[in-house]
């Protein structure tokens, strides 16, 4: 019943909105993400310890700021996600200026195929609808929402400009088969993980454990590797970067995968730094962790369900034997 409801709820916003112009949608989802600063004491509390963390020689008032401007941000970005739906194609190219287009285009003509990463940062979602309007389209990687009839809602607006959402079952060799087609796939690369894939590498100083997907690709496919940000201009429009691709390591290099790994986290790093606020610090990235000099980091609690979600990998080392 709950989910029921949810959705009735999503469709009564989605309705509304789609009547208001973009810039006024940005400033009612700021209002949202604000109230939700102030009634969602859990979230609120994990944002400063992220924020203190991160930026210790920032006074609280400055971290609580951007703590407060971090939900305005996701508030938007729910609204404005559901309005960008609603446009043309021709609307949502004039909503855009891209950055860095020609690097994505090499990137393709070496035909191994492309693997974009980014994080929970800015406008992830918009930058991939818009991608085939002005390229090729691309696989997304993704987990399911809990709400089924949500999860239709999201996969509609993620696929009606040409794109496809991967999901977690035969993931490794449907990637597998866009890449050899010289096809792109796109994936996040800032969830914490606590699974046989995962690799601990430095975000903020700080050891996360990270998904190896992205650098296993890369270095079993040669597949280039390209950052790709989206970013919040005025008048309710977005500018898209495509970064220069991330070098692989040497191929004698010791721990690969990890090396690879660091220097894509150290990539989306550079973005967070510049524009804290749109990034999602209210997600447990860092856990309580035992540092072990010579081994691996343990986690010394249970996992919490938030946790145990975040262990269901796309990938694992049973599913790169098949």
């Amino acid at each position: 019943m709950i989910r029921f409801f949810e959705v009735m709820a999503v469709r009564v916003v989605a309705a509304i909105i789609s009547l208001l112009p973009m810039s006024v949608v940005r400033r009612c989802g700021a209002s949202l993400g604000r109230m939700a600063y102030s009634l969602d004491r859990t979230h609120r509390r994990i944002a400063l310890e992220n924020l203190a963390s991160a930026f210790p020689a920032r006074p609280e008032a400055e971290r609580r700021a951007l703590a407060r401007a971090m939900f305005a941000h996701f508030g938007s970005l729910l609204l404005e996600l559901l309005k960008f739906g609603t446009y043309t194609r021709d609307r949502m190219r004039a909503a855009v200026e891209i950055e860095g287009e020609e690097r994505a285009r090499q990137a393709y003509q070496q035909g191994r195929g492309v693997l974009f990463f980014t994080g929970h940062f800015g406008y992830w979602e918009i930058q991939a609808i818009v991608q085939p309007l002005h390229m090729h389209p691309v696989s997304v990687l993704a987990r399911p929402l809990d709400n089924a009839r949500l999860n239709e809602m999201l996969e509609r607006i993620r696929t009606r400009t040409g794109n496809s959402v991967i999901y977690r079952q035969g993931a490794v060799r449907k990637v597998l088969r866009e890449l050899a087609a010289n096809r792109a796939v796109a994936l996040l690369i800032d969830q914490h993980l606590h699974t046989p894939d995962a690799v601990y590498v430095d975000f903020f100083q700080r050891p996360a454990a990270t998904t190896s997907a992205l650098a296993a690709l890369a270095l079993r496919t040669s597949a280039p590797v390209i950052p790709v940000f989206a970013l919040p201009l005025p008048r309710g429009r977005y500018r898209l970067v495509y970064e220069h691709p991330v070098d692989p390591p040497l191929a004698d290099t010791p721990d690969a995968v990890r090396e690879f790994t660091q220097r894509c986290t150290d990539v989306l790093e550079m973005y967070v730094r510049r524009n804290p606020e749109l990034w999602l610090w209210m997600h447990r990235r860092w856990r309580d962790q035992d540092v072990i000099e010579g081994e691996d980091l343990l986690l010394r609690d249970e996992p919490d369900a938030e946790e145990q979600r975040g262990r269901e990998s796309f990938f694992t080392d049973s599913d790169f034997e098949k």
